[in-house]
């Protein structure tokens, strides 16, 4: 906790909101996206749906999986209690919504559903999009996929894996995604290792965004590593997050905003 204080308190000396931000392209995200003040109509579907959870008081067993195939744990845990204090909070799922919405990214990958709170904000910002989401834990992703059908979010395909396997098992380079959200297991090695497997599928239109960069010292490790790979152009810490761009006609620039 301490260590997450001292990470907030450098963020906010280093953050800038738009001004000050030169670059035409992150600009416009900031602007455009980030600051969109616009009340959508989805945003009242994400808090139905999270409403939804937080009322479920039925119980299951969750089962948390490390970087490999070693389990870490399994317990007894009511849904309301999951969505309480795993997934995503309600301003960054609507983020989430407008970041999708921004850039229409038609192939989705998420490494981490939990309870779908985060698929569904990626789900209704582009409906049209293909979306697979991967969930170590089979009767939590089961939770998920009935929230899904329930809420009619059709376009979402969900996988009960290990990360490492699904990822070494698929062939990146005939599957790109035009946007990852990265929210799986949250430690340096996990987080490299999917880094580098996916490599392969990016382009010069490929959003990658991690979530819980300042999580751990470990994390901001890995953070660092990521920011200064050669492919890696554009990033921005948003504190919460990493954004990650690669578009080659861009300057190697990173950038600390609040969002």
């Amino acid at each position: 906790m301490l260590q997450q204080i001292k990470s907030y308190l450098n963020f906010l000396y280093h953050s800038k909101k738009q001004h000050g931000v030169h670059s035409p392209f992150v600009f416009d995200l900031v602007t455009k996206c980030f600051y969109d003040k616009k009340q959508y109509a989805e945003y009242s579907i994400l808090k139905k749906y999270r409403q939804s959870l937080l009322e479920n008081k039925n119980t299951i067993e969750v089962t948390d999986f490390g970087a490999g195939s070693r389990v870490f744990k399994s317990n007894i845990r009511a849904i309301n209690q999951i969505a309480q204090t795993a997934g995503i909070s309600p301003k960054r799922a609507e983020l989430l919504f407008r970041i999708t919405n921004y850039f229409q990214p038609k192939n989705i990958l998420e490494i981490g559903a939990s309870l779908g709170l985060a698929t569904s904000a990626l789900s209704l910002g582009n409906p049209k999009a293909k979306i697979i989401t991967l969930e170590g834990c089979e009767n939590t992703l089961a939770v998920a996929q009935k929230q899904f059908e329930t809420f009619e979010l059709n376009n979402i395909y969900t996988v009960a894996t290990e990360f490492n396997c699904f990822l070494k098992n698929q062939q990146p380079t005939t599957d790109n995604r035009q946007l990852i959200y990265f929210d799986g297991n949250h430690s340096k090695a996990a987080t490299l290792s999917y880094f580098e497997l996916l490599l392969p599928t990016i382009t010069n239109e490929t959003i990658w965004i991690f979530d819980d960069i300042h999580w751990s010292k470990d994390m901001e490790k890995a953070w660092e590593v990521i920011k200064n790979h050669p492919k890696v152009s554009v990033t921005i810490d948003t504190f919460q997050w990493g954004l990650v761009f690669f578009r080659a006609e861009q300057e190697k620039e990173h950038f600390v905003i609040r969002a």
